[in-house]
């Protein structure tokens, strides 16, 4: 038995806060995470997929909104930094193949997060899996300009994202 079984076995027994508390580690909508454990016993995880989508897509603003809150924030030199310098330890693997990146590009990234923060009142939600400090650059500044409706709808399509790798991660550790 894999380890994603054994995972998904635990979890289609757990206790409904305790299997709350494992889906956070996914996404950090409470509704997200009470709905999908409602829907236990899952099968595989091709099912817990299907069922994230379905949940996901019944989700609000205020819900979207509230799994931005559970991501860590972009924003200080120091953190840029450290997360593209190719530092796998602190990126948990999501940064896999970002090498160095110059001092100006994460400068300019930091920069560009805090001015989106003030804009639309979230952080900037990137599923930034395989993406360089440049790649992440400019998404931010594509994204920028767009009105506060626009950008929150493609953060929770990013946050999405970031779901399905996190399920796809995802283990219940012993």
């Amino acid at each position: 038995m894999s380890d994603a079984d054994r995972s998904l076995e635990t979890f289609n027994r757990m206790q409904i806060e305790s299997a709350i508390c494992e889906m956070e580690r996914c996404c950090g909508a409470k509704a997200w995470c009470q709905a999908i454990v409602v829907q236990r016993p899952f099968g595989d995880l091709n099912a817990m997929h299907v069922a994230a989508d379905v949940v996901f897509d019944g989700l609000g603003q205020s819900d979207w909104l509230e799994a931005y809150s559970h991501h860590p924030k972009i924003g200080d030199i120091q953190s840029l930094m450290m997360k593209y310098a190719g530092n796998r330890d602190w990126s948990a693997g999501e940064q896999a193949g970002i090498s160095e990146t110059d001092e100006l590009t994460i400068k300019s990234l930091a920069d560009g997060n805090a001015a989106y923060e003030k804009k639309f009142g979230f952080i900037f939600i990137v599923c930034a899996a395989g993406k360089s400090a440049g790649e992440m650059l400019a998404l931010l500044q594509a994204r920028l300009p767009l009105d506060r409706d626009a950008e929150i709808r493609n953060a929770a399509i990013e946050q999405r994202k970031i779901t399905h790798l996190r399920i796809d991660k995802w283990r219940i550790q012993a």
